[in-house]
């Protein structure tokens, strides 16, 4: 993979299986399963902010899970984080989970434990074993996402905003080259949208790309970056403005 890009996709076919990664052949997925996108090509630097947008049911879900190994590739190369999507198996996926965040839109917490612990527990299932530099991490994350002082409140104690924020900290635990999100902002009202957006542009101004689907079009007028629409079953590059109006 060149070195130039944390995400590099070229001539990628996407099918949409209920399969467990690796479950069946290739073959077998292209003749039974259904074909979602072809032909796509997406390059990502370090640092990018780059939205994916269109429909429901595009396709844009497929494809994030595609390059978090949820799904498998099939079709085309495709690399992410410096791992090859192709040849991904099913050992490799916690190895790539290191070197990438995801935030999904319905958080995924463990409702048992506090913030802290919700860290501690991710860090301690990736490899850290040293106390007081776990504990370092998780202040450090926190205090990126305005949320130190919520160290030990429980899932449920927290706005729908700071279950959010909390889950950004979490993907950004292991200091990955590319943040993925799906629909981050879908549950939140404008103004806490508008604030975890603000996060996501500072993570990317340090040098982490965050890609993100949306279909939110007024926080995508407030903060304007690159763009790929999903559409037909194709990906294609567009001028947002040009498309808003």
């Amino acid at each position: 993979m060149d070195r130039k890009y944390v995400v590099r996709l070229r001539d990628v076919s996407i099918y949409n299986a209920d399969d467990p990664f690796g479950s069946r052949k290739p073959k077998d997925l292209m003749r039974h399963g259904e074909l979602v996108l072809s032909d796509v090509n997406l390059s990502v630097e370090p640092g990018e902010f780059v939205y994916l947008i269109g429909r429901v049911g595009s396709g844009k879900s497929s494809l994030l899970k595609t390059l978090y190994a949820e799904s498998q590739l099939i079709a085309g190369e495709g690399y992410i984080a410096g791992f090859d999507l192709k040849r991904m198996r099913r050992k490799d996926i916690p190895m790539l989970r290191r070197r990438i965040g995801i935030v999904f839109q319905d958080y995924q917490l463990l409702t048992d434990r506090n913030v802290f612990q919700n860290l501690c527990y991710v860090l301690k299932a990736t490899g850290w074993r040293n106390e007081v530099e776990i504990r370092e991490r998780i202040d450090k994350v926190l205090g990126v996402v305005d949320l130190r002082n919520k160290a030990y409140k429980m899932p449920f104690e927290l706005s729908g905003g700071e279950q959010q924020r909390l889950v950004i900290a979490r993907a950004l635990l292991n200091r990955p080259d590319v943040l993925l999100a799906d629909e981050p902002t879908g549950n939140l009202d404008p103004v806490t949208a508008d604030g975890i957006m603000q996060l996501f542009q500072e993570i990317a101004r340090k040098g982490c790309a965050v890609v993100m689907s949306t279909h939110n079009t007024a926080l995508i007028e407030n903060y304007p970056a690159r763009a790929i629409l999903f559409s037909k079953g194709k990906i294609s590059e567009v001028d947002l403005k040009a498309e808003l109006a």
